[in-house]
């Protein structure tokens, strides 16, 4: 018989991320499972991989637009934890032998100035609390097959998180109407999405407010420094090789990321 404990869940997703293979939906073979447990594994998760050296340095936040709920079949955010080596700036090039079935969409990477803690964060100490802001892609993948997701499944899962692309300059946030931010991102020549701040939660700000607010109440608080993405301006695209992904945001400059190679 499996083992169902979040340990045992946990290390059969980190299994699945290590040998690039996908496994089925966790709500599909664990009887009951739901999001508490779903969060319990992802904090598995991170204990291992910083037992392996690894550095929680932000967080990022899924599911905040309209387009992506739809587009996943899922009906509220989430959240995950980023690492340090998840992280690169300027034009990027990933192998696409390195990912299950690779997505990729447009945020506004929000930097810490100070600290967060919740509950009782409101829109405006969150928005004091930022200190800049940058352009960003976010590379997400799914250990789950096919990408048939319920809340509870990408939330274990991390929030599907892979990698994370940022422009190579930081801008002051205070001068930036983060609500009113447009994006235009393109893959190749094809029909362009665009989207703009509100549509993540209504502002990334809120959303940030949000992820201050679910965490504290799990005990947890940001850390000044922290980097975090709020949410998918757009829906994502899926990449192959070959593929280029380019993101053009008002005032926040542009930035891109290549895919070579093969799928194992």
């Amino acid at each position: 018989m499996i083992s169902n404990t979040h340990e045992d869940v946990a290390r059969r997703l980190r299994l699945a991320e290590d040998d690039v293979t996908a496994i089925a939906p966790l709500t599909e073979t664990i009887p009951g499972f739901t999001a508490d447990d779903a969060y319990a594994v992802q904090l598995e998760l991170v204990r291992a991989w910083v037992a392996e050296g690894r550095v929680v340095v932000g967080h990022k936040i899924g599911l905040t637009s309209r387009a992506m709920r739809e587009q996943m079949g899922v009906d509220e955010p989430d959240y995950g934890h980023l690492f340090a080596d998840m992280v690169a700036a300027g034009h990027t090039i990933y192998s696409v032998g390195s990912f299950i079935n690779p997505r990729v969409e447009p945020e506004i990477g929000i930097i810490l100035g100070s600290t967060l803690e919740g509950p009782g964060v409101t829109y405006q100490t969150a928005r004091a609390a930022i200190e800049s802001v940058v352009a960003s892609l976010e590379v997400v993948d799914s250990r789950i097959s096919d990408w048939r997701i319920k809340l509870e499944d990408t939330v274990g899962d991390n929030g599907s998180a892979a990698r994370v692309v940022l422009g190579r300059n930081r801008f002051p946030a205070e001068s930036l109407d983060l609500e009113s931010l447009s994006v235009r991102m393109q893959k190749n020549e094809e029909e362009p999405l665009v989207g703009v701040g509100r549509d993540v939660l209504g502002s990334p700000v809120e959303a940030l407010a949000w992820l201050a607010n679910t965490l504290g109440a799990r005990g947890v608080h940001l850390k000044a420094g922290s980097l975090i993405i709020p949410g998918a301006m757009t829906a994502s695209v899926a990449v192959s090789a070959g593929d280029r992904v380019t993101a053009t945001f008002d005032e926040l400059g542009t930035v891109s990321v290549d895919f070579i190679g093969e799928r194992r």
